[in-house]
């Protein structure tokens, strides 16, 4: 198997400094824990004393990001999710980033390596309350946009090619109206978005931006009514991209660039073309599909939409849609709160990093109090109390045992990280657990579908039985989960 590839994160501040948390603390006990799993850490990323509130556009963030795409890291390690960033956007753009480039992050103080299934489910969980809040936020500020709307007050978005704000006024932009308005004239002349956008190009036209028109712009140019006197100010959905029903549309009268009538010939012509080449949509993925086999080995598939019915081809053996998400979602009860063997196999675990923590503990404590003793020596010897012999006979072995407290410490605090992130913090996964099942109902498609994906081994469909194998402790008994069911 190919060694992991990962980085270091450090970013400690000035206060943790003042209080022994160096970088190279937080560099040792990175790189423990990395040889504890086997990896090879590739390169450190510094950014001692950053602050917090906006790291990404650093040049130490930026390189990471660069590493990260490139492939040249997998994985990312650091002591908390605080010393990623504070700030809450940035952490999710760093998680969405992550994500989509098939990335681990590893935050030792809150035990999350996204590298375990362990990981991948809480990391999956958060995720899913964070799109939570995102849309309580979205649902409180949502309401004042219409009015905002109504009013013709900008909301946030750049004015359309030809127009532009001004003193918080819609209004005319003089140099690309004539373009705009050209937009039109070629689009009837010539009826394709392709030949537009190439002549409008060769001229030496460019879009807001100053990149090249396309297609595309051409279409939204087009399609966009603020060329005919209505601009549009409150038509899409949250995304930004998908359009709400027109009866909901909010639109604000503006000085028109065309008439009435080119503007609507061009959108008959565009209307007629997006008939003549769509397609059909799709077929609706189930949710526990690709994941359905039968006891005689083959999978099993949903081959009519209107049937509803996981069917396998070589012995015919059915179950409906509805009843196998039905049981999923009963046994997912069952396998989320099996909390005698779940609390006790987290408790006896947490005995363990109980002891770890207490040495360390103990570790820290004398690491302090030496320090506080080498200062009050240093004030003797500064005040001429202390001879110099007098001195270093004191004050040499208290350097020499700090120095091995300095070095056990991060290797303490390595272990302790290791066995956390190996079983899970356990009121944090059974709390999440619970509010997982409970908001499963709600919970949106695209979620349900990553949780499953990332927790189901196989679901094996008998003639009288439903076996799930559902996983996500790593060491711990792998029992496949059965639920009688009649079709």
């Amino acid at each position: 198997m190919e060694k992991k590839i990962v980085g270091i994160w450090i970013r400690v501040s000035t206060e943790d400094q003042a209080q022994g948390e160096s970088p190279e603390h937080h560099e040792k006990r990175a790189r423990l824990y990395a040889e504890a799993k086997g990896w090879e850490v590739e390169t450190v990323y510094h950014l001692e004393a950053v602050s917090g509130k906006a790291v990404m556009q650093h040049g130490e963030a930026k390189r990471m990001l660069n590493d990260i795409k490139r492939g040249n890291i997998t994985g990312l390690i650091f002591s908390k999710l605080a010393r990623l960033a504070r700030n809450t956007k940035e952490l999710l753009e760093f998680s969405d980033f992550f994500r989509d480039n098939n990335a681990d992050l590893i935050s030792l103080q809150e035990a999350i390596d996204t590298s375990s299934p362990t990981g991948r489910l809480f990391y999956t969980m958060i995720a899913a309350m964070a799109q939570w809040e995102r849309e309580e936020i979205v649902d409180r500020v949502k309401v004042s946009i219409p009015i905002r709307a109504k009013m013709g007050k900008p909301l946030n978005g750049s004015a359309s090619f030809g127009y532009k704000w001004e003193n918080k006024q819609f209004v005319i932009d003089e140099k690309e109206a004539p373009i705009r308005k050209l937009v039109y004239e070629l689009f009837l002349k010539h009826k394709r978005r392709r030949s537009v956008a190439k002549e409008l190009n060769d001229m030496g036209y460019r879009t807001k931006n100053g990149s090249k028109f396309s297609d595309t712009t051409i279409n939204r140019l087009l399609s966009d009514t603020s060329a005919k006197g209505l601009r549009p100010s409150f038509h899409t959905l949250n995304n930004g991209k998908n359009k709400k029903p027109e009866t909901e549309w909010i639109t604000v009268p503006c000085e028109p660039i065309v008439s009435e009538s080119l503007w609507n010939a061009c959108n008959e012509i565009l209307n007629d073309q997006r008939k003549k080449r769509r397609a059909k949509g799709p077929k609706p993925v189930h949710l526990l599909a690709g994941l359905v086999s039968c006891n005689c080995g083959k999978k099993m598939y949903v081959f009519h939409k209107q049937s509803a019915v996981y069917t396998c081809t070589n012995c015919k053996n059915r179950i409906s849609v509805e009843t196998l998400d039905e049981i999923y979602h009963s046994q997912l009860k069952t396998f989320l709160l099996t909390d005698v063997d779940v609390k006790t196999y987290l408790s006896n675990s947490d005995e363990k990093i109980l002891e770890k923590e207490k040495l360390l503990q103990g570790v820290t404590e004398e690491a302090n109090t030496i320090r506080k003793r080498k200062n009050v020596l240093v004030n003797l010897r500064m005040d001429g109390e202390l001879s110099k012999e007098s001195f270093m006979e004191e004050f040499r072995p208290l350097e020499e045992r700090l120095i091995q407290l300095q070095n056990t410490i991060p290797e303490l605090q390595a272990e302790v990280d290791f066995l956390k992130i190996q079983v899970a913090s356990s009121d944090v996964v059974l709390k999440e657990a619970k509010d997982l099942y409970d908001r499963w109902p709600t919970l949106p498609y695209e979620n349900k579908r990553n949780i499953v994906e990332t927790i189901t081994d196989k679901i094996v469909v008998g003639k009288e039985d439903v076996s799930l194998s559902l996983s996500y402790l790593p060491s711990f008994p792998q029992n496949p989960v059965k639920s009688q069911h009649g079709d």
